[in-house]
């Protein structure tokens, strides 16, 4: 039975998770147990139930607690559930996106490299990409378009910062990652992968070139917007890819880049 608390005041402090606390706070690096995040809208919020993380709370708009949200309170069991009318709730920034419910979600420890690419024949490698908006559009190309598993170097933008999961529209709860050891070419290279940076250097080969196709387990390097990947991860990997261009344009946003590698790169059944 969900525990309704109606919210009059945009201040009351059991609005701070969705309105005060900032995404360091949330992700509370010093008291990992403690660490969450916030889910927006009601698919996303399913996704992430379905991938069996934990409610911690709820804030919805007063009209949707019979309605569109009910099944996935249902779900939640007695969590605390915080409502409000639409003109309260949209003092908090960018509440009209959620479409009336946000959920905070306790955050669980990742698994190992070894763990997240058993099994695994195409992984969306991601280096020191920043902006969450191209992480979370990455991460929806990559579940779409025959990524079996993320990684992520550790000055990634993390996938469940709320404007991540957001874009992702919770595909970042369906598709396992976690993040990359410095070593982690070495490590990928241990667990059978081949490595493909995606670069514009001179010796690149095209991405339609047959090779890659036909390898059995293919890691996919995709760098940081502008400055691309380090010189010494493309040096380390078996490829270097680039994809044709037209017009006279030089490069892709590596959210685009990475539907388009993916795609083309993705494993086929062969026969």
């Amino acid at each position: 039975m969900a525990h309704i608390i109606e919210i009059k005041d945009f201040n009351a402090p059991e609005l701070d998770v969705y309105a005060r606390l900032s995404e360091k706070q949330l992700l509370n690096r010093d008291n990992p147990a403690e660490a969450m995040f916030i889910a927006e809208s009601p698919k996303v919020i399913e996704r992430a139930l379905h991938a069996g993380y934990e409610p911690v709370s709820l804030l919805v708009e007063t009209k949707h607690i019979e309605t569109q949200a009910k099944d996935i309170l249902a779900r939640c069991g007695d969590v605390p559930v915080f409502t409000a009318p639409f003109d309260v709730l949209t003092q908090l920034t960018g509440f009209q996106l959620t479409r009336g419910m946000l959920c905070a979600m306790r955050r669980r420890s990742l698994s190992s490299v070894e763990e997240v690419c058993r099994g695994k024949h195409r992984i969306a490698v991601l280096e020191d990409v920043v902006n969450p908006t191209n992480v979370g559009a990455i991460f929806r190309s990559a579940a779409a378009l025959g990524m079996d598993a993320v990684l992520l170097t550790p000055n990634c933008s993390n996938p469940l910062y709320r404007r991540s999961i957001r874009v992702s529209m919770g595909t970042v709860f369906q598709i396992p990652w976690t993040f990359l050891p410095e070593n982690g070419i070495q490590t990928l290279h241990a667990l059978g992968f081949q490595t493909a940076a995606m670069a514009l250097t001179e010796d690149s080969v095209s991405i339609e070139d047959q090779r890659l196709a036909a390898e059995e387990k293919l890691a996919i390097f995709l760098g940081t917007e502008g400055d691309g990947l380090a010189a010494s991860t493309i040096a380390d990997c078996d490829y270097t890819v680039r994809i044709p261009m037209a017009h006279g344009v030089d490069s892709l946003n590596v959210a685009a880049a990475s539907a388009v590698a993916f795609w083309q790169l993705r494993a086929r059944q062969k026969g």
